[in-house]
């Protein structure tokens, strides 16, 4: 699994085919009229804007990290909580932590108003289609949305104990215990 992450993450093609196919799958199964290539080329069209916004995020993570394994290292050490002890490394994650944590100071706001849209765009179509696709969006908005809200939090978490571990600065090769927040990383 981790050369499959390790794999998406370097090639951000792949993400986005892989994001675009699986989206063009899930409309073709709620509304299983239409050709698959018409929704496909529509999936395409309408995914151009956020294919610009997140090369535009990453080309910014990037120039933090230093390259795209740099940045594969430092989101690998996000992910692990393993705090850089090279100086370049630290300032590397601490600009993309700065980073990521300023994009996400509205995340409370911003779920909210999925939330809101999702069970909008459920009820909607319980007014106007018919029950398999009223009961195909009630199960994308639950997973969505709990899916959301978990991967919200636990990336908060993570953010906020990196940058805690980055400005408690180099820590002594002789402790051996680490905080209570450092240990958090251990139990995910």
């Amino acid at each position: 699994m981790e050369r499959v992450r390790n794999f998406l993450a370097k090639n951000l093609w792949a993400q986005t085919a892989l994001s675009i196919v699986v989206a063009a799958l899930l409309i073709q199964l709620l509304y299983p009229g239409r050709s698959f290539l018409a929704t496909l080329a529509r999936v395409v069209v309408i995914s151009l804007g956020g294919v610009g916004v997140t090369l535009a995020i990453r080309r910014r993570e990037k120039r933090a990290a230093g390259s795209t394994d740099g940045l594969v290292s430092l989101d690998r050490r996000l992910r692990t909580g393993d705090v850089p002890t090279d100086p370049e490394e630290r300032r590397a994650m601490r600009e993309l932590v700065d980073q990521r944590l300023r994009r996400t100071r509205h995340r409370k706001a911003a779920l909210v108003f999925l939330a809101l849209m999702f069970v909008t765009i459920t009820v909607l179509t319980a007014l106007t289609a018919g029950p398999r696709q009223t009961i195909g969006f009630s199960v994308l908005t639950v997973l969505f949305i709990g899916w959301m809200t978990y991967m919200s939090n636990l990336q908060d978490r993570r953010l906020h104990t990196m940058d805690d571990a980055l400005r408690s600065g180099p820590r002594d090769s002789g402790s051996e215990e680490p905080s209570d927040r450092h240990s958090l990383f251990n139990q995910w």
